[in-house]
């Protein structure tokens, strides 16, 4: 995965699936996917998750961007890397929200959005 920069930006399922093993792969905790499907034209998909420290934040959010730069994604836009409390990736069809746990537990954007299909993974 981590070789050459593909020429085909990835499905949204694929860019699903990129996040999901991205954020695994460096322990975030408590990851839901949200479909938003229906509810919304900004995305497909939302992912929250949730790193253990500022710096476990900015790392898991450094992670998903590159993993989904090298799979052909170019437009991928990122808010709140400087004080990693709350870092949002707009990966296009995926929406990827990277919490410290009491921020997400303040904002609870969970309960907002997740009114339909949710798809939780334990760390």
């Amino acid at each position: 995965m981590l070789g050459a920069v593909s020429p085909v930006p990835p499905s949204a399922d694929e860019t699903l699936r990129i996040v999901l093993a991205s954020l695994d792969d460096l322990k975030a905790e408590d990851i839901i996917t949200i479909d938003l499907t229906g509810k919304t034209t900004i995305a497909d998909r939302m992912v929250v998750a949730s790193g253990r420290s500022n710096r476990h934040v900015g790392s898991l959010a450094d992670n998903v961007v590159e993993h989904l730069k090298k799979s052909g994604l170019k437009d991928i836009r990122v808010e709140g890397q400087p004080h990693c409390d709350w870092v949002l990736i707009d990966a296009g069809d995926v929406l990827v929200h990277v919490f410290r746990p009491e921020v997400r537990a303040f904002y609870n954007i969970e309960k907002m959005w997740a009114s339909g299909r949710t798809g939780r993974r334990t760390s």
